[in-house]
């Protein structure tokens, strides 16, 4: 019997590694339930997907993809759009109201991104934490901070830009893990304080 023609069997793989993830945490996943909830057969999975590390690099690949994706489509570059795509050169950003507006704009993405479904944020950190025990996944947590610095380092200079970052993840790791609410106005001061520091 011929094989059926499913271009989006792989595509569908991963979303249902992240959906078991979501549900029942890194301990319930596994080729057998990701087949499952994909209602593709377990071989599958492993034709995809060799190994787990190489299911979960795909799923924490998409996570990154969807945050820089939100960073991106933000109103953080929309005045560069306008412009031509021309970007305003290393440390431009830091002055004054443009260095403001930079924080606030960062604020609101924050802000937006805590203020949709908590679960998702939850399963992008608790995929990007796993790096800790598993080094196959340090090379694309890693490609987070890497892409994010660099849209960032289109509004200000680069060392700013991986302050702004370091903040932001380490805003997010708090909230998530207190279980607190996002204070946008504290975070607010605090990337005002780093864009402010980059001109000293």
């Amino acid at each position: 019997m011929a094989r059926r023609y499913d271009p989006e069997r792989r595509t569908r793989i991963i979303d249902a590694a992240l959906t078991v993830i979501a549900a029942d945490g890194m301990a319930g996943l596994s080729h057998r339930t990701v087949a499952a909830e994909a209602d593709v057969p377990l071989g599958s999975t492993t034709y995809h997907f060799a190994s787990l590390d190489e299911l979960l690099v795909a799923a924490l690949r998409r996570c990154n993809e969807n945050f820089v994706q939100a960073l991106r489509s933000s109103g953080l570059f929309a005045e560069e759009a306008e412009e031509g795509g021309a970007g305003r050169g290393e440390g431009d950003a830091g002055q004054g109201a443009e260095g403001a507006g930079l924080a606030e704009e960062l604020t609101r993405l924050l802000d937006r991104w805590f203020a949709g479904e908590r679960g998702a944020i939850e399963l992008e950190y608790e995929l990007y934490l796993a790096a800790l025990r598993r080094p196959a996944l340090r090379p694309v947590a890693a490609e987070w901070t890497t892409e994010a610095v660099a849209l960032l380092s289109r509004r200000t200079d680069p060392e700013t830009a991986r302050a702004l970052v370091a903040l932001m993840d380490g805003v997010c790791l708090q909230v998530l893990l207190t279980g607190g609410t996002f204070d946008a106005a504290y975070t607010r001061v605090m990337l005002e304080r780093i864009v402010a520091g980059g001109d000293a």
